[in-house]
């Protein structure tokens, strides 16, 4: 997954994890949002508002200085309907399952991912361990942006073409008509 440049002054979900501090046995971290976050997420992602956020992740040693991290990202958030720009709600509940490597290893794990033959045994590319540390505010800002409905509905919006009476002498044989009839094309108009 490839994350926009975001700096820390303008990353609404700040969420550091130190790969050093995560126990051999792993390590469940969750955290829910606060307003002030719901609504710099809101701006971000051009959303009504955003009234609930939170993340849930277990994150594992696999080995070589890499972190797995699987968990769920889930949201409640603002939109405005497609079709009738009424407000609408949608839920948000997404799975997450990456691996993360030491920066300096990517570019060698991702050749290796990218010389495999794609199919859903072959792992995505791993995320970067920056500075030893895991930005999981990041990941779920990303996954909950992922997640976002770009056509939001209500659930009984229909869009209707509208209906407009057809000018009989407008079509695209007119002109021939007018030949027929010993008028100039233009004349039709």
């Amino acid at each position: 997954m490839a994350h926009p440049t975001r700096s820390p002054a303008t990353d609404p979900w700040p969420w550091p994890v130190h790969v050093d501090q995560i126990p051999e046995t792993g390590l469940q971290v969750a955290v829910e949002t606060t307003e002030a976050q719901r609504a710099a997420l809101a701006v971000m992602a051009g959303l009504r508002d955003v009234t609930r956020a939170a993340a849930a992740f277990e994150l594992s040693h696999a080995g070589s200085g890499k972190v797995h991290v699987t968990g769920r990202v889930t949201a409640r958030v603002g939109q405005t309907c497609v079709v009738t720009l009424d407000p609408v709600d949608s839920d948000i509940n997404e799975p997450v399952d990456l691996m993360f490597a030491p920066e300096e290893d990517i570019p060698r794990l991702s050749s290796t991912v990218d010389n495999e033959i794609e199919s859903e045994d072959v792992p995505d590319s791993p995320e970067p361990i920056t500075n030893g540390v895991i930005d999981l505010g990041r990941v779920a800002t990303d996954v909950l942006f992922l997640g976002i409905d770009p056509y939001p509905r209500k659930p009984d919006a229909v869009f209707e073409q509208p209906v407009a009476a057809a000018d009989p002498e407008d079509h695209p044989f007119a002109a021939l008509k007018a030949l027929k009839n010993g008028q100039k094309p233009s004349d039709t108009d």
